[in-house]
C-alpha cells in the first residue's frame, strides 16, 4: 500500500507513527496539519488505496512560490528522522464499507515497517457525554493493553483522563458497558484491532462539536506536547503552552473558503 517518493523504502524502524482519524470537525486532520507544518516535515511517500475517496490539490505547506504548485493526494506520509516521527495524514473521507479494509491493511503495514507505536489524533461528539464527562476536561486517552506497561507511569504523572467506558446501546439499562467514541470514525476500529493484534497504540482525542475547530486541533496538539515534547515551551508557567510556536499551514487561509467575490456588491 506504501509507495516512496524515491527508488528506496525508507527505514522507520522503532519511529512514532502519528495519524488523524477522520472524525467530528476534523480535529485530527487539523492537529496532524499543525505538527507536519510546525517540524517542516519531508514527504517520504503515500498511500496507494482504493479505501478513500479520490483527491488532488495544491500544496498544503507551501511557503514559497516554488514549491506552491507541487501536488498532494488523499493519503500522504511525511518523516523526520532526527526525531524518529512518522506521520501518516488523511485529506478525504472513507468509501462506504472499506474503512475497516483500511485499517487491516494500515495495520499490516506498521507491522511490517517496524513502527514501534502509533498514536491516533481523534475526536468525538460533545453533545454525547455523560454527567462525568461534562464536568471535567474535554480530553480523553485510550492505550492498547501493550503499550500500558511503558507508557503507563508517564500518562498517570500527567493527570490525564483514561476514555470511560459507557452502555453498548445506550437506550437499553442493561446493555453491558464498552468503549464508545461517536463521530469518531475509524478510532475505535483502529483501537480494536491493534488490541487483537498486540499493536502498540494511544487514542488521544477531545469532545468536539462542528464548526471553527482550528482551536480545538491546537489544544489537542498542546494535549500531545505534554507527552511527546515535540516542542519546547519558550517559558515555564500556566502560560507556556499558549506561547508555543505552532506554524500554521498556508492552506488555513482557505480553511472557510475565500471570502465574498466584491462584484456580488
Amino acid at each position: 500500500m506504501f509507495v516512496p517518493c524515491g527508488e528506496s523504502v525508507p527505514d522507520l524502524t522503532n519511529f512514532t507513527l502519528l495519524m488523524p482519524a477522520v472524525s467530528v470537525g476534523n480535529v485530527g486532520q487539523l492537529a496532524i496539519d499543525l505538527i507536519i507544518s510546525t517540524l517542516n516535515m519531508c514527504k517520504i511517500g503515500y498511500f496507494y488505496t482504493d479505501c478513500l475517496v479520490p483527491m488532488v490539490g495544491n500544496n498544503p505547506y507551501a511557503t514559497e512560490e516554488e514549491n506552491s504548485n507541487e501536488l498532494s493526494i488523499n493519503t500522504e506520509v511525511y518523516s523526520l528522522p532526527s526525531r524518529k516521527l512518522v506521520v501518516l495524514q488523511l485529506r478525504s473521507v472513507f468509501i462506504k464499507y472499506k474503512s475497516k479494509s483500511f485499517c487491516e491493511k494500515l495495520l499490516a503495514w506498521v507491522e511490517s515497517s517496524g513502527c514501534a507505536r502509533i498514536i491516533v489524533l481523534s475526536s468525538s461528539h460533545s453533545y454525547h457525554r455523560n454527567d462525568a464527562q461534562l464536568r471535567s476536561t474535554p480530553f480523553r486517552y485510550l492505550l492498547t493493553p501493550c503499550l500500558q506497561k511503558s507508557v503507563q507511569n508517564k500518562i498517570k504523572s500527567l493527570n490525564w483522563l483514561e476514555m470511560e467506558k459507557s452502555r453498548c446501546i445506550p437506550e437499553m439499562s442493561d446493555s453491558e458497558f464498552c468503549i464508545r467514541i461517536p463521530g469518531g470514525g475509524i478510532t475505535k476500529t483502529l483501537y480494536d484491532k491493534s488490541c487483537s493484534k498486540e499493536i502498540q497504540m494511544a487514542v488521544l482525542l477531545k469532545f468536539v462539536s462542528e464548526g471553527d475547530n482550528i482551536p480545538d486541533a491546537v489544544s489537542l496538539v498542546e494535549y500531545l506536547n505534554e507527552w511527546l515534547q515535540i516542542i519546547k515551551p519558550c517559558s515555564d508557567g500556566p502560560s507556556a503552552a499558549s506561547a508555543l510556536p505552532w506554524k500554521i499551514p498556508s492552506s488555513w487561509r482557505l480553511l472557510f473558503g475565500s471570502g465574498l467575490p466584491p462584484a456580488l456588491f
